[in-house]
């Protein structure tokens, strides 16, 4: 790929990103905060920008990957910001996980000044980013996605348009809730087949093919089994997104009871000081009749 894009953001997701684009054939310009992050990169070929700035100059593209609504704000249209750099229709491409309605905002606020805006989330975390499997959901006019989709075609097995600004963002809440619900039931089952003594790691392949089976089974029974909790995505940020879903279904008059239990677990396993570990962590729930806030200490 000839194209010159920009990263800003290279924490661990955005990282990833990188990491793929440039192992690719991405021409890579990035820019976080922390130099180390950058410095990363630029060991594999991206040349590092000393602001967003001065990264979004010359881009066909930026990609952002970042925390919050707050932080994209100020990324792009902050001192030394995006909006500073980019070319009359560059496309801003916000692969952050962040509120709908702060992104339709944010994208009028970028269509002001004539930039682009496309909402892409995406599913998969670090392992699929890195074999070019994401998937990802977008919001945006059709010409911004294609400019997207194109982009990205590396790094995604599955990319689809979802509808305007913001309909990307809203079905990554959509997924959020079937992902978060989904954890707690494979780590509740674990805990259950543990306590009748079961090797759990036997089911994900007795349930193989059967309506039982899922990605989430494959993958996180294994990892409930083995209390492997190495990062791919935080309980914190499960919380954000699942709090932004039960945001949404009240403005719609949508009662969401389970998503709400499943809010409230995480929250309790982040006031536990677990909300910074990956989401396999839920197991701590589960492991000595849910008194995660007396084990916080057992993953330090």
């Amino acid at each position: 790929m000839s194209e010159q894009v920009a990263l800003i953001g290279a924490g661990a997701m955005g990282g990833a990103i990188g990491l793929r684009l440039l192992d690719t054939g991405t021409k890579l310009t990035v820019f976080d905060l922390d130099e180390a992050k950058v410095s990363a990169l630029v060991a594999r070929g991206a040349r590092a920008a000393r602001s967003a700035a001065d990264a979004a100059r010359g881009a066909t593209a930026i990609i952002l990957s970042l925390n919050s609504a707050r932080i994209v704000e100020t990324a792009v249209f902050g001192p030394d910001g995006v909006a500073q750099g980019a070319a009359a229709g560059t496309v801003i491409i916000d692969m952050s996980s962040i509120d709908p309605v702060a992104t339709r905002a944010l994208a009028e606020k970028a269509q002001a000044q004539d930039l682009g805006w496309v909402d892409s989330p995406l599913s998969g975390g670090i392992p699929k980013a890195a074999t070019g499997e994401l998937t990802l959901m977008q919001g945006g006019a059709e010409a911004d996605v294609s400019t997207a989709q194109r982009i990205l075609s590396q790094v995604a097995a599955n990319q689809t348009h979802m509808g305007p600004v913001g309909a990307g963002q809203t079905t990554k809440l959509i997924n959020q809730v079937l992902c978060g619900l989904g954890f707690l039931a494979v780590a509740e089952a674990t805990a259950l087949a543990e306590a009748a003594g079961v090797d759990a790691t036997r089911i994900p392949q007795a349930l193989r093919g059967g309506r039982a089976d899922s990605a989430l089974l494959q993958e996180y029974m294994p990892r409930f089994a083995a209390r492997d909790y190495r990062p791919t995505g935080r309980i914190d940020n499960m919380v954000k997104d699942l709090d932004g879903a039960i945001d949404i279904a009240r403005l719609g008059q949508v009662s969401m009871p389970m998503t709400a239990l499943c809010a409230e677990i995480h929250r309790m396993l982040t006031a536990a000081g677990l909300g910074g570990e990956d989401q396999a962590a839920v197991m701590e729930y589960f492991s000595g009749a849910g008194q995660a806030n007396r084990r916080g200490s057992r993953l330090k």
